[in-house]
């Protein structure tokens, strides 16, 4: 294990061990609330929330993207309710004008070059600080996960019957939504814009494929999560490849094995 000699993969290390246990309760909870293109597009408007902070003189601070992002979750969940075209039909709008609005700002006299590692990400270039960040969001998904993953659930399987249970749905709802927004943007610049939906699916669509129960899924996924974002760093090392996509691949693997392999687990 010559890489544990180097501060960077260290590093590395520990936010791994943080972002894809975040990733896979996460990803438990987009998948069982179909919000899987909604987190696609949170994701891709990162490019708009960086040209906004280009154009107000913020270039090279995360706050532009955060608001924006935070502002988009909303806003999509506003229209969700108000409209009546399909939600993914306005998700689908939104993200392509927002990520055409970014391209065109951010592009202008050939500049996107200083942009294009957001889209794959560094994991290597996270630092102490940024770790302790991504412990304070995991604490805060945790909580998230206790207290409001039952209502989140139900209100996913029937509204009318949650609302009448009691359960502020809308609340709920725009939380998620917020949660989602901000943690998709604090790990976007380690994971990149490409691949960061998959790496909060395909876990939680693995850990469906094998589970039995609630608790089963939560867990197969936290697992599936860690192991493809270990194995992945520590490949990514050795074949001096971009660690976000070699992780992407690890847990397509796993889900591939998980899917053949369904009816026996769950015997």
């Amino acid at each position: 294990m010559d890489f544990l000699n180097y501060g960077f993969m260290k590093n590395a290390l520990a936010a791994i061990c943080i972002i894809t246990p975040l990733f896979g309760l996460l990803g438990t909870m987009i998948v069982n609330n179909r919000m899987a293109f909604f987190s696609d597009a949170l994701g891709h408007s990162a490019l708009t929330g960086m040209a906004i902070g280009v154009l107000l003189g913020f270039a090279g601070t995360d706050i532009p993207m955060l608001l924006f992002a935070l502002l988009f979750a909303l806003v999509l969940k506003h229209m969700e309710r108000k409209s009546s075209a399909s939600t993914e039909t306005i998700i689908s709008v939104f993200s392509s004008l927002g990520t055409a609005v970014g391209l065109v700002v951010l592009s202008r006299g050939g500049n996107f070059s200083k942009y294009s590692a957001l889209l794959v990400g560094d994991i290597l270039s996270i630092s102490t600080k940024e770790i302790g960040y991504l412990l304070a969001v995991l604490a805060v998904t945790f909580l998230f996960w206790l207290f409001c993953f039952n209502k989140l659930h139900a209100a996913s399987v029937n509204k009318s019957l949650a609302k009448s249970k009691g359960i502020p749905v809308r609340l709920i709802e725009d939380l998620f939504a917020v949660l989602i927004a901000v943690i998709v943007m604090l790990s976007i610049k380690w994971v990149g814009i490409l691949i960061i939906n998959a790496l909060l699916i395909l876990p939680a669509a693995s850990a469906s494929n094998i589970s039995s129960n609630m608790r089963e899924y939560h867990l197969f996924s936290v697992i599936l999560s860690v192991a493809s974002g270990l194995i992945g760093l520590v490949l990514a090392y050795y074949l001096n490849a971009a660690a976000g996509p070699v992780i992407v691949i690890v847990a397509a693997v796993f889900f591939a094995v998980t899917f053949f392999a369904r009816s026996w687990f769950r015997s």
